[in-house]
């Protein structure tokens, strides 16, 4: 799924989104990646939801969102509800979508300066 890249409001946008990649601005990335308006972190291990762990959690509190959407792949998955507690219980929305719908709403939420930050989850073995 093809998407708008708006490079000239200075923030990182998800340009495409594909089987098993998503693009952000020319790059092509093919593992799991954490995206924020003003940073891309490319070496985000979870490839799941079972594999989200307490360093994976502080990776992205770090980030300081106010919302973290987690982009699934292709199909949507629920949440964990342990998960969604870690944050909640810090003050963070956590929502699950596909990762198309992640990449629409990540694009508008930091387009409206928004502290949001997005976990694209990529399975290579799925």
């Amino acid at each position: 799924m093809q998407l708008a890249h708006q490079s000239d409001e200075g923030h990182y946008a998800v340009r495409r989104v594909g089987a098993g990649e998503i693009q952000i601005g020319e790059r092509r990335l093919t593992r799991s990646l954490l995206l924020a308006p003003d940073r891309c972190v490319e070496e985000f291990p979870p490839r799941t939801f079972e594999e989200f762990d307490d360093a994976a959690i502080a990776t992205i509190l770090a980030l300081e969102p106010s919302v973290v959407l987690v982009g699934t792949g292709e199909r949507q998955r629920l949440a964990p509800p342990a998960l969604m507690a870690a944050f909640l219980t810090r003050g963070v929305g956590l929502e699950a979508m596909d990762s198309a719908a992640a990449a629409r709403t990540f694009n508008l939420l930091a387009g409206e300066g928004r502290r949001v930050v997005a976990a694209f989850l990529i399975d290579a073995t799925a």
